[in-house]
């Protein structure tokens, strides 16, 4: 039906989260209206988050270099640090401008049902981290959900022989709904009103 290129776009379309097939062939054909230039620059860009986006080797976020723009960025406050489960969700709470403290990436949360424990994701880095450097406070921004809670808890009950204030973002966040979903506003007052986890 579709020429053997064009379906080899179309395929490649359908791989990225939400586009299903009738999505896919929209934004293949919207694309057969680019002019060559643009077409061009579009490859290209892809072609340099393939070849120079990688994860810093400090805290797990999306980088260009060894270090992420914050990890290398003297004037954060190191004594805090803000455990999220993506890179995407750095993003989020950086745009709010309130938070001037450091980040780790767990790349997941901990969920037994699917396999998942403490191992497979970015726990020990943290507590390596931790016990390397003069950390005061850790606060945790994980999801409202049951994965969320109990990666909480383990991480609260890792650091309990540790003097750091283990806190986490105030509720308001609803139950189950991923960070990038909530508005600013919500995720400002959630930061602001942190509580220490009992």
């Amino acid at each position: 039906m579709f020429p053997s290129s064009l379906k080899k776009l179309i395929d490649n379309f359908r791989m990225l989260p939400g586009i299903g097939g009738k999505t896919a062939e929209r934004l293949a054909f919207s694309m057969l209206e680019f002019d060559k230039n643009n077409l061009t620059s579009f490859a290209n860009a892809i072609l340099e988050v393939r070849d120079h986006i990688g994860h810093c080797k400090v805290c797990g976020n999306i980088s260009e270099g060894d270090l992420c723009s914050i990890c290398s960025n003297s004037d954060r406050d190191f004594s805090t640090i803000f455990v999220v489960e993506r890179p995407k969700d750095i993003i989020l709470f950086e745009k709010l401008g309130v938070y001037k403290g450091i980040y780790h990436v767990l790349n997941g949360l901990i969920s037994p049902l699917d396999g998942i424990g403490p191992d497979e994701i970015e726990i020990s880095s943290l507590l390596s981290r931790i016990n390397n450097s003069d950390v005061q406070e850790v606060i945790l921004a994980l999801k409202p959900s049951i994965e969320g809670e109990t990666t909480m808890q383990y991480i609260k009950k890792i650091l309990s022989d540790k003097n750091i204030k283990v806190t986490k973002i105030a509720t308001g966040v609803p139950i189950g709904t991923d960070m990038e979903y909530i508005d600013s506003l919500t995720l400002e007052l959630a930061i602001d009103e942190r509580k220490n986890m009992n």
